[in-house]
């Protein structure tokens, strides 16, 4: 049904009573998902889903008369174990639906770039970075073709990055020393070389009575 404001029972029982006091009502999500290393997405939608005919599909008659907003935050999303360094591009992400548009799809389109981490202790990290992009397609309704919410479509990047973290030996320590005092000397000498000659030059002029 599409309107529960009709039936008696629902009346009777308060069920449209406490549909109306949820509208316009969030939900807080979190969790992890195990999926194979193959492309392939997750959503956030209304309605109940089933398969049919080998589609995964969703009912919303239940929502047919309500404005389905779509605006969402993620706090944080990751596709596996944290490392030294790494930078989840989505998180703390605040995404507002257009206000001239009453209900809309969110598609986000993930590269996920498998990254293995070694630590100079010698402990593996295997984990994954992600770059994404983002498209929003507005609907006039929520029976209007598609399905409102959020999406992410991710697909898996061929190439591998590794990290690894190495000690500094004593030589490269002691050589980057070296280069740091000469950088300084040089900067000093021509400083100096610079206060010298201006003085020369000024205590010349004096001489020849041309400095005031």
């Amino acid at each position: 049904f599409s309107n529960a404001d009709g039936i008696k029972q629902c009346v009777r029982e308060g069920f449209t009573a406490k549909l109306h006091a949820q509208q316009g009502e969030g939900c807080r999500i979190w969790g992890h998902i195990d999926v194979n290393k193959v492309a392939g997405n997750f959503h956030f939608a209304p309605g109940k889903s089933f398969n049919q005919n080998g589609l995964h599909v969703h009912d919303l008659m239940p929502f047919a008369s309500y404005d389905f907003d779509t605006s969402h935050t993620i706090n944080s999303l990751s596709f596996g174990e944290s490392f030294p360094g790494a930078v989840n591009p989505l998180d703390e992400e605040v995404v507002t639906m257009p206000a001239t548009s009453s209900t809309g799809m969110f598609s986000y389109f993930v590269k996920v770039v498998p990254t293995q981490y070694e630590e100079v202790t010698g402990v593996m990290i295997n984990t994954n970075q992600f770059s994404f992009t983002r498209h929003y397609k507005p609907m006039a309704n929520i029976m209007s073709g598609g399905v409102p919410g959020v999406f992410f479509y991710y697909d898996l990047s061929p190439i591998k990055i590794k990290f690894a973290e190495e000690r500094r030996s004593a030589l490269q320590f002691l050589t980057s020393v070296f280069a740091i005092l000469g950088g300084i000397f040089t900067v000093s000498s021509m400083v100096d070389g610079f206060v010298y000659h201006g003085s020369k030059a000024i205590a010349k002029k004096m001489e020849l009575g041309k400095f005031s």
